[in-house]
């Protein structure tokens, strides 16, 4: 297929190579299905990347994908919330030709060499080789249909239009006064539908025809129209049972039920938030937060009173990350600090982000999400120091706060002042110096944060939030009072 078509009637596209030899009544086009398969082989045969910025689906997921593309199945994408599901369907169109061409005006994209549809045939006995076409490109083949509860039958398929028939002086069962809706209107393409589950009934036994047979039926007349259309779904496993949403029929119809799931290691998780997350002009974000920042939703996943069913979605750590970025930005901004690196404090002042996405069981509920997600990051923070930095001696330390010490880490001002105060703590600033790697003093600050969020992560001390109503710097506290 050329880059830049430019046939503009039949005659002009059957002199086309790749179409050379052609008649426009051999019906000798390459369906959908036969075009990604193509595609799809020749990219596995050069090593190509198939799903690009999909992570951690490698050895799971795009196997099971690529085994249903090569059968010519459609499929369901079943997995939680931020999955990469949605992603996924629309990276399929990658695997379409660049353009393929459509007779001008036909509302189902009609192909010149093969239409389907009433108008199509007509304009083509009409026009003969003079037969105006377009092309269309693959990202306008793509058609998406979030399901609802109120998503109607003539939606999806279409509906009898009396002032159309009126109009052209036709039977309401001519399919010239039919309203094609947006099945129809994805011939020759791709057409996804996410939350399957959320279709009544009623509209999911109207996608029977179309999945067996390839036809549709519109308002119970006999019409005909053998689309050519891939069909893929996405849905949530709550919703994909013997009891769940989906009619079992439809299910049985579908042909392949592929299972996502969420990153399997923290390193997955960090480089898909790299990837998805708004980076922040000027503002580093160490290794450390952003393992913290990435165990915090795996901590939140295995925790007890967050809804298992509902799920973590991977959208957490991704906005924890934009808000930690921009609290460092605006504390940088009204410290004067030149110097900006995201810590801990910041990482608490992304509450909103963890707090928005958590559906809590009843006992998180009682204790409320503020508090919920206050104690995962808690939780987190001592899982990324043990699995990281067990082996460092922190024993003087632990000693001096178990005399009762007490140490407040300033939040605002210079960095080079916060670090200075870290030498009251027996061993912190050693052990900042060797976590940050850096001689930067902003990055050596957020390590000791995180050395005593670590800890107390571990419950090898204890810590208290104070917030100060006093305008001045030194007495605004997050991360308070360790002891």
């Amino acid at each position: 297929m050329p880059e830049f078509p430019t046939a503009r009637n039949l005659a002009e596209l059957l002199a086309l190579p790749e179409y050379a030899g052609r008649s426009p009544f051999d019906g000798r086009s390459r369906r959908v299905q036969d075009e990604v398969r193509a595609n799809l082989t020749r990219k596995l045969r050069s090593g190509e990347t198939l799903f690009p910025g999909v992570v951690g689906y490698d050895d799971t997921v795009i196997p099971q994908l690529v085994n249903a593309l090569l059968a010519r199945q459609n499929f369901i994408l079943l997995g939680l919330r931020g999955q990469a599901k949605s992603r996924i369907l629309r990276a399929i169109t990658d695997l379409l030709d660049p353009f393929v061409p459509a007779i001008e005006g036909s509302e189902i994209n009609d192909d010149p060499l093969n239409p389907i549809g009433a108008e199509g045939k007509a304009m083509l006995e009409t026009h003969g080789h003079e037969l105006p076409i377009r092309w269309i490109p693959r990202a306008d083949r793509y058609v998406e249909k979030l399901a609802t509860p109120d998503v109607t039958v003539a939606d999806l398929i279409g509906d009898v239009d009396p002032i159309k028939a009126a109009r052209l002086g036709t039977a309401l069962g001519d399919v010239r006064s039919m309203h094609f809706g947006l099945l129809p209107r994805a011939n020759r393409g791709v057409f996804a539908v996410n939350e399957l589950a959320d279709l009544s009934p009623k509209v999911q036994v109207a996608l029977f025809n179309i999945l067996q047979e390839g036809d549709v039926q519109i308002k119970g007349y006999p019409i005909r129209l053998e689309l050519d259309v891939m069909l893929v779904f996405s849905a949530n496993p709550e919703d994909y049972t013997a009891r769940g949403k989906i009619v079992t029929p439809l299910k049985d119809r579908i042909g392949s039920e592929i299972r996502t799931h969420y990153p399997s290691t923290v390193e997955q998780g960090m480089d898909i938030t790299a990837q998805e997350a708004y980076s922040v002009e000027g503002v580093t974000v160490p290794p450390f937060i952003a393992e913290l920042i990435e165990e915090i939703a795996f901590q939140a996943r295995e925790d007890g009173r967050v809804d298992k069913l509902s799920g973590v979605s991977q959208r957490l750590p991704i906005s924890l990350m934009e808000l930690a970025a921009a609290n460092a930005e605006a504390r940088s901004l009204r410290g004067g600090d030149s110097s900006t690196v995201a810590r801990v404090s910041d990482v608490y002042a992304g509450l909103p982000a963890i707090t928005g996405k958590l559906e809590l069981e009843y006992e998180g509920e009682l204790k409320g999400a503020d508090s919920v997600a206050r104690d995962v990051i808690r939780k987190a923070a001592g899982q990324v120091f043990a699995r990281r930095y067990a082996s460092m001696d922190t024993r003087n330390l632990e000693k001096w706060f178990e005399n009762g010490n007490v140490f407040r880490f300033p939040q605002v001002g210079a960095a080079k002042s916060a670090l200075q105060s870290t030498r009251d703590v027996p061993g912190l600033y050693d052990l900042a110096a060797d976590i940050a790697g850096t001689s930067d003093d902003a990055t050596r600050v957020a390590a000791a944060e995180f050395v005593l969020e670590g800890l107390y992560g571990r419950k090898k001390l204890s810590r208290a939030e104070e917030t100060y109503a006093a305008p001045e710097p030194e007495a605004r506290r997050t991360g308070g009072k360790w002891n």
